[in-house]
């Protein structure tokens, strides 16, 4: 039986634009896809606004959520597949085939024929095999290691085809794939040279070509009037800023001085959409957690942690960092989610939280850990919020560290922080809650070790059918709310804003914007 990625039954559906519906009593936009009137109209320049500015443009570097680079991955790089948030189902592009025969063991990755990158060297399974083994370096940094990891071998069957072995049988492996840039194929000629020359000039068989960047400044990208999917993209230009605060970007939207950005804070998307604009919000389970390291003091010791679950108000964080508007998670899975149980997550209690406090401070351990944020607005709000909550309680002892993306990003890497933001967003669960928890897993930033939860994990990953699944799942809940690796605070609102004049605004996995859809009415 040929096994193709799960369709819409494995897809968590949370519809987290109920919540902004209920906030503001306006309807935001709950499909990924923006209306379109009439035909796409040719030419003309976006504006765009990202939310973390790039260290590279090596697609290593690079990552394909709506907080870091989607646009600028999916301009240069162009992309093998994407999914409809809604149903997960895959639409094939640059690809033409991703298929299993044996239940996710073996897979064969087929090519378009005839694709080229922009140095008229060719895009073939060669190339896509080359870049999936250079992400396997450590070296490079990248986030899609913790994808890649699971391939055990790759062999070039001729040139549009790329035989694909993984170490265990994963049905829903091309949907964490899409979701990296394994999704995201340069020139291995051009990647040769060096990552500083090739920085200089990106080479991607994209629907753009980067034509100037500069550092902590614009990205400046043209068509690319050799694209293999023509007569896309029906820009001529975009414009590319990075821009962390979300104040910033919501202004420069509804003031025409951007035509489209990246959203993370629901309050945020509320006054856009109050202003005018067009959100499209991507339905996710899972959410933001505050992530406490487990494996050194003071969160090595399991007291530890459950005294900060039960003594944070997650409400209150709400209320602060974004007025009320987000959703505060009670389990892990949301309700219209085929996975969901009524297995709640840890509510706060006060007095059993100073008894834990108390009883570690008489054993000589105290509470006392520095909360590692990024900057902007929300994560530095969230981290205050926290300190004044936690500060209140005797033998408790907060500080906040302020770091930049990249810093923050190697920090979590080298496991090298008490306490910092994370998260564990779901469409398909395999995806972020292996890759978030499971021992074996290089993206467990927190170093969950737990049998009980990795043969969970195992058994969702390899389950085929949604019965199946969910009982795995239930333990995966289970375990998670009684390990406490973090205090789970929002669900995520993976959004996308456009001014009015914006059309053809079309995104997959989390908010992943594709720029060859994108036209500006004239």
């Amino acid at each position: 039986m040929m096994i193709r990625p799960h369709p819409a039954t494995s897809v968590l559906v949370t519809a987290i634009s109920v919540f902004v519906l209920a906030a503001c009593g306006s309807s935001p936009s709950e499909s990924p896809t923006s209306a379109t009137t009439g035909n796409p109209a040719t030419g003309g320049r976006l504006s765009a606004l990202q939310i973390g500015e790039p260290r590279t443009l090596d697609p290593a570097g690079l990552s394909n959520t709506w907080v870091h680079q989607p646009l600028l991955g999916n301009a240069l790089y162009g992309t093998l597949m994407i999914n409809d948030p809604d149903t997960n189902e895959i639409e094939y592009t640059m690809a033409t085939g991703f298929d299993s025969t044996d239940g996710g063991t073996t897979y064969e990755l087929t090519l378009r024929p005839g694709l080229m990158f922009t140095d008229d060297t060719p895009l073939d399974a060669a190339a896509v095999q080359f870049n999936w083994e250079r992400l396997r370096d450590p070296a490079l940094g990248s986030t899609a290691i913790r994808q890649v990891s699971q391939v055990a071998a790759t062999e070039v069957v001729d040139e549009t085809t790329l035989k694909v072995v993984l170490h265990e049988p994963n049905p829903s492996f091309p949907q964490g794939m899409l979701a990296t840039s394994m999704n995201w194929i340069a020139s291995p000629t051009a990647l040769g040279n060096g990552r500083a020359s090739f920085d200089d000039a990106p080479v991607g068989a994209g629907p753009f070509e980067l034509t100037r960047w500069m550092r902590q400044g614009a990205i400046e990208l043209e068509r690319n009037p050799d694209y293999w999917d023509a007569p896309k993209p029906y820009l001529d230009a975009i414009t590319i800023r990075s821009v962390a605060d979300t104040n910033q970007r919501v202004n420069a939207i509804t003031t025409g001085d951007a035509d489209l950005s990246t959203e993370t804070n629901p309050s945020s998307v509320i006054r856009a959409q109050n202003a005018g604009a067009q959100v499209s919000t991507v339905s996710a389970g899972g959410g933001q957690y505050l992530g406490m390291n487990l494996r050194r003091a003071p969160f090595d010791d399991e007291r530890a942690r459950r005294a900060v679950a039960l003594a944070v108000d997650r409400d209150m964080i709400n209320s602060i960092v974004f007025n009320g508007d987000g959703e505060v998670p009670q389990t892990l899975f949301p309700e219209d989610s085929p996975f969901y149980s009524d297995i709640a997550l840890p509510q706060q209690d006060q007095a059993a939280a100073q008894t834990l406090f108390d009883e570690l401070a008489a054993d000589g351990k105290p509470v006392e850990f520095t909360f590692t944020t990024y900057t902007g607005v929300d994560n530095q709000a969230t981290a205050e919020a926290l300190q004044a909550q936690l500060n209140a309680y005797d033998n408790v002892e907060v500080g906040v560290e302020v770091v930049d993306f990249p810093t923050g990003a190697a920090r979590a890497g080298a496991h090298d922080f008490d306490m910092m933001v994370s998260s564990a967003i779901t469409q398909d669960p395999d995806y972020a809650l292996w890759t978030a928890f499971h021992s074996e897993s290089t993206g467990n930033f927190m170093g969950v070790s737990d049998p009980r939860l990795d043969d969970a994990l195992d058994a969702g990953r390899t389950a085929e059918t949604i019965d199946e699944r969910k009982q795995a799942y239930d333990v995966v809940q289970t375990r998670i709310a009684e390990l406490d690796p973090g205090v789970w605070y929002v669900r995520s609102s993976p959004s996308v804003m456009v001014g009015e004049k914006v059309h053809g605004l079309r995104l997959y996995t989390l908010g992943s914007p594709l720029p060859e859809e994108l036209w500006i009415e004239n």
